[in-house]
């Protein structure tokens, strides 16, 4: 979990993320949205696949990246579990007081 918190910890990532929600893009289209070097967003692009939280596939000289949101998606649900919140935690007591 705190690769996939590393990954979401820089803005540009975040970005490249909230692109990908539309569906699949280029890594050289999605560089394209950003004022930051190929090698740049690389290792952006590195970041991202280590925490899992996207896949890359290979088509023809092109690399084509996919949102892995259910990676996401348990990433926040663990974390909001830690604090005793969501859906595994305990309902409050309804209408009788200790």
């Amino acid at each position: 979990m705190s690769q996939v918190f590393k990954a979401l910890s820089d803005p540009t990532r975040r970005r490249v993320l909230h692109l990908l929600r539309q569906g699949p893009m280029s890594a050289g289209d999605l560089a394209d949205q950003f004022d930051v070097s190929k090698p740049t967003m690389s290792a952006h692009f590195a970041v991202l696949k280590e925490a899992d939280l996207v896949h890359a596939e290979k088509v023809g000289k092109s690399v084509i990246y996919h949102l892995k949101l259910s990676v996401l998606e348990d990433a926040l649900l663990g974390f909001v579990q830690s604090f005793g919140m969501g859906a595994s935690s305990p309902e409050p007591s309804k209408g009788k007081a200790p």
